[in-house]
């Protein structure tokens, strides 16, 4: 018993305060969350600027898509690891706050995760080194307010230098000169006067058609469908002042509310059955003719066929021209660029309702056919462009390349400031951010000092994407902003170092402080997750 008992004795009392902590499985599950995520930003880090690579993405449909645009490479990836899937959705925050710039986001926020992952290793506190991010990150913006130069809407030149920057890095970039104009026009032309800040881009429908290339692409004062007009009936294809009704009903016979089956077995009765839909129909189209309409745009329908043959027919007879299957989603810029009503019943239909248009015709256009609505009387605030593409891979970049070049406009309408491209603003903050450190005390100074390391990110991809020396390049643009030169960056078609404003490289304020916040935001979430719990 004494034998027993004897190493019990030797053994020191726990006191009640003591206990034992397992920090091992927190720090794994934040080492594998940082990794997963900086595996995502490394994937599209190639793709960053205007030499960077572009990517063929092959989906399990078997369509392929070439693109550099981030947003839609990280959209395309299947992403199972959680933390990874947030740097996915940051590329979209980004996309939906400035339209620009998703790939540098997620490049920054790998970076910054790079970082972090040495404080860690160093035995900081997660909470200190999010605390030093969110300081930074404030820092951040009011140094790039300071180094922005205001911009007027009038100074139209500045604007389609902003567009041709943003076009410059994607696969589209020789047309450059041909849509950031285009890009500048269309915001500045739905612009309200009511609201001069706030740009609503559904107001500018792109619509695509195979055939040309992307230099036949052409802005539409008015109104484009990708859709030929019916010619079931041999009903008119050209109409001069034009009055036209959207309506969202169906022109044939109605049908029972509840699935079933009517057995006519008489064939006077299948005659009256026929003879009535006859009469519905014709009582239809003779109150679409007496409002004076000359031609329908229907509403594409679920239930039903919005129209029949027999209604085809009838509405050819009257000489009502019809343009059916128009999308859903499509209604209210079609109202709102026509200055009409959608007629929801054929009981409301009513000559005020009605839209106005000096013509509308059916054009011929490479292999197929469009329909142009021009002229429109009292034209609301929108626009079209209609994108040509020698191919269909072409086509959808071109849109996507558009897409980005509006969005940039309109941060610049949102916050009329511009600052340079080609790395100047991240040099210059790793540069003011480093010297800000050296005043601060602790902890605190050496992860804002991580922090402007992490910037330099940008230029050293953008030299490297460019088949440069980086670390000359870099080590080159740090002694120009040491000197004072905050305007100096990476001319990437040069290879050399040179003043980037008088390049015409610049990008709207927005772009940058937004890839900031948002990039630091997600790294500290990161930052903050010790577990991952998975509920079955």
């Amino acid at each position: 018993m004494a034998a027993v008992t004897a190493p019990m004795a030797s053994r020191p009392r726990a006191s009640k305060s003591e206990s034992f902590v397992d920090n091992k499985r927190k720090e794994d599950v934040r080492f594998a969350n940082i990794n997963s995520a900086r595996a995502v930003a490394d994937s599209v880090r190639t793709s960053l600027g205007p030499k960077g690579m572009d990517k063929m993405i092959s989906t399990a449909s078997g369509e392929v898509i070439i693109t550099n645009d981030g947003a839609t490479i990280l959209n395309k990836m299947e992403v199972l690891q959680p933390a990874a899937k947030m740097l996915v959705e940051l590329s979209k925050s980004q996309d939906s706050a400035a339209g620009d710039g998703t790939t540098t986001v997620v490049v920054l926020a790998g970076a910054l995760l790079k970082e972090c992952q040495t404080l860690l290793t160093a035995g900081i506190h997660p909470t200190v080194i999010s605390d030093a991010l969110h300081k930074s990150c404030a820092k951040s913006v009011d140094i790039l307010t300071a180094m922005a130069v205001p911009v007027e809407l009038t100074d139209r030149d500045s604007l389609v230098k902003s567009a041709s920057t943003s076009l410059n890095s994607k696969v589209v970039s020789q047309y450059s000169t041909l849509l950031a104009p285009l890009a500048v026009d269309a915001v500045l032309s739905v612009i309200d006067p009511a609201k001069p800040e706030i740009v609503d881009l559904r107001d500018i429908k792109i619509v695509k058609k195979l055939g040309g290339t992307v230099d036949d692409t052409h802005p539409v004062k008015g109104l484009v469908f990708d859709k030929k007009v019916s010619h079931a009936a041999g009903g008119p294809t050209r109409m001069e002042n034009a009055k036209i009704a959207v309506i969202q009903f169906q022109i044939s016979p109605p049908k029972t509310d509840i699935e079933q089956s009517i057995v006519v077995s008489d064939y006077t009765q299948m005659d009256r059955i026929l003879k009535e839909e006859r009469n519905y129909i014709l009582g239809m189209i003779k109150k679409i003719k007496a409002s004076g309409c000359n031609v329908l745009l229907i509403q594409k329908s679920i239930l039903r066929d919005a129209v029949t043959d027999l209604s085809l027919h009838y509405l050819a007879k009257a000489k009502i021209m019809v343009i059916k299957d128009v999308e859903r989603d499509e209604i209210e810029f079609v109202t709102k660029t026509l200055n009409c009503l959608p007629i929801a019943n054929i009981e409301h239909f009513r000559a005020e309702k009605l839209g106005h248009a000096d013509l509308v015709e059916e054009a011929s256009l490479g292999d197929g056919k469009i329909l142009k609505i021009t002229g429109i009387k009292d034209m609301g605030r929108t626009t079209s462009v209609l994108v040509r593409g020698s191919n269909q891979l072409v086509l959808d970049e071109a849109e996507r390349s558009l897409h980005d070049a509006l969005c940039v406009v309109r941060c610049l309408v949102s916050k009329r400031f511009l600052i340079a491209g080609g790395g100047a603003p991240e040099i210059e903050l790793s540069r003011q951010l480093g010297a800000w450190a050296k005043v601060l005390h602790g902890m605190e100074g050496y992860c804002v000092k991580t922090f402007a390391e992490a910037l330099e990110v940008i230029p050293y991809t953008l030299a490297e994407n460019a088949g440069l020396n980086p670390i000359a390049i870099v080590t080159e643009l740090r002694n120009k902003h040491a000197q004072g030169e905050i305007n100096s960056g990476i001319n990437v078609r040069k290879g050399q170092i040179t003043n980037i404003l008088e390049e015409n490289v610049v990008q709207p304020l927005l772009v940058s402080t937004s890839a900031i916040t948002l990039a630091t935001e997600c790294v500290r979430m990161i930052l903050k997750i010790d577990d991952i719990v998975t509920v079955r």
